[in-house]
């Protein structure tokens, strides 16, 4: 993990807002959160190879993050006028993505096996090839961490670093795992 230290730098300078240490062990998929995506309320459930149910099962996530055990969290925090105000949600959530694929591939130079959990579906392609066609960029494909089955405000917790900024505040949370 000599190169961990490097990356929470580049991560900050990268724009993220908060960067922490993450314990892999505290991470706990679960069926609960998955089946929230069932709800559809992102209009991409059944739509993406990012998401359910096309992205990979509960039990095949477990045994990859069992080879995993260090990794970082980070986040993008930004002003928002109100609840209501998608426009800047929808901006601070692409800068939020625009930085962690970035992030992704410098740690990718290093960590050869490393994975990342985003915010929202994959948004590599403008059209995903699901379900008729595999992935085009498997390699780059994210998921989210919700579609991994992982609680985002537990894994802030159990990781000491906040979820909630008070109101008028968005944050978007991913992680990256490293072996």
């Amino acid at each position: 993990m000599k190169y961990i230290n490097e990356i929470i730098k580049k991560a900050k300078i990268y724009g993220f807002n908060e960067v922490a240490y993450l314990d892999v062990s505290t991470i706990k998929l679960m069926y609960e959160v998955r089946d929230m995506c069932e709800d559809n309320k992102c209009n991409k459930y059944n739509t993406n190879w990012s998401c359910p149910p096309g992205c990979i099962a509960l039990e095949e996530g477990r045994k990859k993050l069992a080879n995993y055990s260090k990794g970082i969290i980070v986040q993008t925090i930004g002003e928002i006028e109100d609840s209501l105000d998608f426009e800047t949600m929808m901006e601070i959530e692409e800068k939020h993505k625009k930085n962690l694929y970035e992030l992704y591939e410098i740690i990718k130079e290093k960590y050869e096996n490393s994975m990342a959990f985003g915010t929202g579906c994959c948004t590599i392609c403008s059209k995903c090839t699901y379900p008729n066609e595999p992935c085009r960029f498997p390699q780059k494909c994210v998921s989210s961490m919700e579609a991994y089955g992982m609680l985002v405000s537990d894994i802030c917790k159990s990781n000491n670093i906040k979820y909630y900024y008070g109101p008028n505040k968005i944050a978007y949370t991913s992680c990256f795992v490293i072996k």
